[in-house]
């Protein structure tokens, strides 16, 4: 190749390289002028939440279902509650107490969601449901296994109607195996998961936890899953179908416990309000209650110590260590409870102020709701219901600094938004609502 076309072939690569690399300017340029539209275009702060425009259709009743729809419904989904027409939910009968008509129980799991009322022993009501889930994008049950499937609304039925549909189904056991055919409830999913043979007074027998704390985890992992799934068929374009039991969530959240046996064979006990592997970390009776105290290091130990005018102990051979403490927890304890019974709860938190000791006072429910720290977390959620008045309900666990979960709307009554959905969602006119109606297909609450 000559000088002069080794000279005009690198000036046409450097105006091919300074040509591509003013369009990559460009492009960079239109992208960053694209974001600082949007961003001057963006609402503000606390009018847009992440699960705006994600419908829910939440043919769930009891408390896992309806509370894992109602976190989704904080975050800004419209949540469709499907519910029998007459009974509704089945928590709407647990009480005393009741508000009004309303059970308490009821009221704290349903907010920010659109009751429907359907018939689904009516062929008709099937098909509504069906037509619900083409336009939704989230179906959530907690039917018996194959229960569904039976009425023509199973996985299968709907993905065909709907195959980008995220399907979850809440069960006791799960949806195969040799227990799940078995109707799931809190209690038993909570004694047969190991939960009761862990909680209770040392020595003494199995306790239910005071809430229903399985319902609750389930709801939590399907809360999660429902999230993930969403993105998932983001990537992919399609819907799925996700497995929540009660079972599943129980032992899973065993952790520690779990992990003992599985690798050390260590068998777990009840502990009352101890730490099996901590002392002391557990509550002490006092002159007018109980306060919990957790030593969680020696150095703690030592300033525990301090505080109860008892320096020596921290001296002492037996208690140097905490694998010594806990070889010797039943003498140590012993010593520390009868100091502890010598003054009122707040004189020892008065005490423990500041030392940097883990304490905390054994509260009531009234004594919960009046606290400062959750009073400043804005737990105690207000509003005002359609024939209960107002109401209180404790409020979304997690804040964002970027959008508010306020203004809530109060739990729904039973097929109070039938029309409005049927109208709205399903685009149904007048005459075929009319019609649903006077078949009892469907139901309408009128509010007043």
């Amino acid at each position: 190749m000559s000088g002069a076309s080794a000279l005009t072939k690198g000036f046409m690569c450097s105006l091919r390289f300074n040509a591509a690399r003013s369009s990559q300017l460009l492009q960079i340029q239109s992208c960053t002028s694209h974001r600082r539209l949007l961003a001057c275009t963006q609402p503000d702060a606390g009018e847009v939440k992440p699960l705006d425009g994600i419908k829910i259709l939440d043919v769930t009743r009891v408390l896992a279902g309806p509370f894992a729809s109602m976190i989704l419904g904080d975050l800004g989904a419209e949540v469709i509650k499907v519910e029998r027409p007459g009974a509704g939910d089945d928590t709407r009968a647990w009480g005393p107490p009741f508000v009004g008509n309303e059970s308490a129980y009821f009221l704290s799991v349903n907010r920010n969601k659109k009751s429907i009322a359907v018939n689904l022993k009516d062929p008709r009501g099937v098909k509504l449901i069906l037509e619900l889930a083409e336009v939704c994008d989230v179906f959530i049950e907690n039917y018996l296994p194959g229960k569904l499937a039976q009425m023509g609304l199973g996985y299968e039925d709907v993905r065909k109607v709907a195959p980008r549909l995220v399907y979850c189904s809440i069960s006791g056991y799960g949806q195969t195996g040799p227990m799940s055919h078995k109707p799931g409830y809190d209690s038993i999913a909570s004694a047969v998961s190991g939960m009761m043979h862990i909680t209770g007074p040392e020595g003494g027998d199995p306790v239910r936890p005071g809430v229903a704390m399985t319902d609750l985890a389930t709801g939590l992992y399907t809360h999660g899953a429902i999230m993930a799934a969403l993105l998932q068929r983001q990537k992919t374009g399609r819907g799925l179908h996700i497995d929540c039991n009660l079972l599943s969530s129980q032992v899973a959240c065993l952790t520690h416990i779990a992990a003992n046996f599985l690798n050390a064979g260590q068998e777990a006990r009840r502990w009352g309000t101890a730490h099996e592997s901590i002392v002391p970390y557990q509550g002490f009776k006092t002159q007018d209650g109980f306060i919990v105290v957790a030593a969680g290091n020696d150095k703690q130990f030592v300033k525990v110590c301090k505080v109860l005018n008892l320096s020596s102990l921290a001296e002492d051979p037996k208690y140097k260590t905490n694998k010594l403490r806990v070889q010797n927890r039943k003498e140590l304890l012993q010593i520390l409870s009868e100091r502890f019974s010598e003054k009122r709860t707040g004189d020892w938190l008065g005490k423990f102020e500041g030392t940097g000791v883990p304490c905390g006072p054994i509260n009531s429910i009234q004594q919960v709701c009046s606290d400062p720290q959750v009073l400043h977390n804005d737990l105690i959620l207000e509003m005002d219901h359609p024939t209960a008045g107002r109401i209180a309900v404790p409020g979304p666990a997690v804040r964002f600094s970027d959008f508010k979960i306020g203004r809530p709307t109060p739990p729904p009554l039973i097929g109070q938004h039938t029309v409005q959905v049927l109208k709205h969602t399903l685009r149904y006119s007048d005459d075929v609502i009319d019609q649903l109606l006077k078949a009892g297909t469907v139901c309408q609450n009128e509010v007043h």
